[in-house]
């Protein structure tokens, strides 16, 4: 039974690649009610790996996880009895099962099961990305398809050589491919500069990492007050950033120019905000079965969807959905997760890398307020994975030469039989 939830597991990655290029890809495989399945399937999974993979030693831990997963269960529920039309009934389940992402806990705090995960993906995912590129239809599927390169690029100094020609043409290939989608340029541009500290651990002190981690989790909340105060707008970069900085993409044969420093966020938190003032649904939310209500695309749920209802189902800025959807009371959780797994991750570790992690996860807070989307793909999933991780007693406890020996177990079984072999000598002298 635990080898079979493992396969399974390691199918489930294959599957969410598929599913995350879905929307870019003139490929178009299955329809909604099949990933519903899938997903739920996956969903069944995390709970089940809980009985054969998670140690009970990280539930001291978890705590802030494990209340906002109830907080997001609560909210499904009252969006139960606030759905009352087909497209907030699907709402409702797409997004339930998005918000029950955090139960991939059970998995991801397991040293064994992230190295099948991202084994299997590189095994055979990777390769067939050469069979799906002719049928993108935009440069952001590049990136959404390849996340879990930019997950090995915080490990790049402890790749071989191979490995780290192979990661560096991968990213290359998504920073010059199309400078417009910028989420692809920053997902993939921070991790590896995040990876590259490695090479200057020596110099970067607990106390020097901590200020970095503090920095990034402190930094949207301060610059969100200053935005609402009308002092300063980090959104309008024309006001502070001379030139006139454009890109020029290519879709579907149509040549398009676009600014690289036009402010397309402040009017979606506009929306969001007064949304919540007016309808009073600031501490709740509005539960996973609504969205926000939009003047600039609102017309289309309502005349399109028929719905009557001039609302924006979800945005851009993955924080301003966990807000609609379960209120501030869900953003404080959402917030004490990645400073509680930042903090031990920086503080409690025995090796680099997951300090590197740690430092990853506290930007991916810093960068819920620009966008990154809250879907179930790559992007999302491999952030609760860099979550688990640091939430891991096991990740934690390894030292810098034991982080090595599992990051080049991820590629060659030689390096996954020296872990087992060591670990089983360790339970050994423990029962002795």
């Amino acid at each position: 039974m635990k080898f079979n939830i493992a396969k399974f597991l390691a199918i489930s990655i294959l599957l969410i690649t598929i599913s995350s290029i879905n929307q870019w890809s003139t490929l178009y495989f299955g329809n909604t009610y099949i990933w519903w399945a899938l997903y739920a399937g996956i969903l069944i999974l995390f709970v089940k790996g809980k009985k054969n993979y998670y140690n009970i030693d990280n539930n001291r831990y978890i705590r802030p996880l494990l209340i906002f997963l109830v907080w997001n269960i609560l909210s499904i529920i009252r969006g139960i009895f606030i759905a009352d039309n087909y497209w907030e009934w699907k709402n409702l389940v797409g997004t339930g099962m998005v918000l029950l992402l955090p139960l991939s806990i059970y998995i991801s705090t397991n040293k064994k099961i992230v190295q099948k995960l991202v084994n299997v993906w590189i095994t055979y995912a990777l390769p067939a990305f050469f069979l799906f590129l002719p049928f993108f239809k935009f440069g952001d599927a590049t990136g959404r398809y390849l996340i879990p390169i930019s997950f090995l690029l915080l490990f790049f100094p402890i790749l071989n050589i191979r490995w780290k020609i192979i990661s560096l043409t991968f990213t290359l290939f998504v920073l010059l491919g199309d400078l417009g989608a910028r989420s692809n340029v920053i997902k993939f541009g921070v991790p590896l500069f995040l990876g590259l500290l490695y090479y200057f651990r020596f110099f970067m002190t607990v106390k020097l990492l901590e200020i970095g981690r503090l920095t990034l989790i402190l930094m949207p909340i301060i610059l969100f007050m200053l935005g609402w105060s009308g002092t300063f707008n980090v959104f309008k970069m024309n006001e502070y950033i001379t030139g006139n900085y454009k890109t020029k993409t290519v879709i579907n044969g149509q040549v398009s120019e676009e600014s690289l420093t036009v402010d397309t966020r402040t009017p979606i938190f506009n929306e969001v905000l007064r949304s919540a003032i007016k309808y009073d649904y600031i501490w709740l939310g509005r539960s996973p079965a609504r969205g926000n209500e939009s003047a600039s695309f609102g017309l289309y749920a309502s005349e399109e969807l028929h719905t009557g209802k001039m609302e924006r189902f979800s945005n851009e800025v993955s924080i301003l959905n966990i807000f609609t959807w379960t209120g501030l009371i869900g953003v404080i959780l959402y917030f004490l997760i990645f400073y509680r797994a930042s903090y031990l991750a920086i503080q409690k570790s025995n090796n680099f890398s997951i300090r590197i992690i740690g430092l990853c996860v506290a930007f991916r807070w810093t960068y819920a307020w620009v966008e990154d989307f809250s879907n179930f793909d790559l992007s999302y999933f491999f952030l609760w994975i860099m979550i688990g991780m640091c939430f891991s007693k096991s990740f934690r406890e390894m030292t810098d030469k034991e982080m090595k020996v599992w990051v080049m177990g991820i590629f060659d079984k030689r390096y996954r039989k020296v872990e087992t072999n060591k670990q089983t000598d360790i339970e050994l002298s423990q029962t002795e």
